[in-house]
């Protein structure tokens, strides 16, 4: 028998895998201008590597609001990609839909479907609330646990943060991240940073740099001050990049450095 491991060859958690395209349960809404715009429950969401895209039968989208574009787009394993322009009440969103009228062999399932560009569009909905930056995968989910490791952080030689009160979160696609309670932190060499960041599962991160020795590393730290529900146990914590500090420490033993966009 093989054995199955957590991490990638870039020491992140393994993510989910097929299927690849599967019917939402959910009512699916989307909102423009004030307008309704397209509104679903035979909604399907693909989960294609990157954040999963919801994709609406064209019988439940104001098409009467859409009008073509001259912007195309290929996809070795979709096809080519028309684009629409959507205009509802005062508001346009160029290229805010795609659809592919000849989908390649293997995707034909996507012909018939409409799809909007999450950030063009006002508002979406899954059932009666609304979410935010894109589609969940509904088989991506949080885990948090209290952890009983003594974890230790260093930057430019200074240990920063010393906790035995850690946070282990794990996140299909990243690293796993330790959050520390602000106590175990030392905070004057933490200098709040512009930087802002939005995960649909974590809600709104507000980063630090920090200041030891003289140096200054830039956005080496996060905090969640009103994680989502499912993230709690991290409300207003402190998480550090392991990529950008000098060591993480877990019982002593240094972290493997993940590689990520933030290496």
């Amino acid at each position: 028998m093989t054995q199955a491991n957590y991490m990638d060859e870039r020491n992140r958690l393994i993510a989910a895998p097929s299927p690849r395209w599967m019917h939402s349960p959910k009512w699916i809404r989307v909102f423009l201008g004030g307008q309704t715009v397209a509104e679903s429950r035979q909604a399907h969401l693909l989960r294609d590597g990157g954040p999963p895209v919801y994709y609406f039968p064209e019988g439940d989208v104001r098409m009467d609001l859409l009008t073509a574009s001259d912007h195309t787009r290929n996809a070795p394993t979709r096809g080519d990609a028309s684009y629409w322009n959507v205009a509802s009440g005062e508001q346009t969103a160029e290229n805010g839909a795609w659809t592919y009228a000849e989908p390649v062999a293997g995707s034909e399932f996507l012909k018939g479907f409409v799809a909007f560009d999450w950030n063009k569009m006002d508002a979406w909905f899954e059932e009666r609330e609304e979410v935010f930056v894109h589609a969940r995968d509904p088989f991506k989910r949080i885990d948090t646990v209290k952890s009983a490791s003594h974890v230790q952080v260093v930057v430019n030689g200074e240990t920063v943060a010393d906790t035995q009160e850690s946070v282990l979160l794990l996140e299909p696609g990243h690293p796993f991240r330790y959050y520390l309670p602000k106590a175990d932190v030392r905070m004057e060499f933490l200098r709040p940073s512009e930087t802002i960041s939005r995960c649909a599962y974590k809600g709104e991160a507000r980063y630090y740099s920090i200041e030891v020795g003289g140096k200054v590393a830039t956005d080496v730290a996060w905090s969640y001050t009103y994680p989502t529900p499912e993230s709690t146990k991290v409300t207003a914590m402190v998480c550090f990049f392991n990529e950008r500090v000098d060591e993480i420490y877990v019982n002593g033993e240094a972290l493997p450095k993940p590689v990520t966009g933030w290496s």
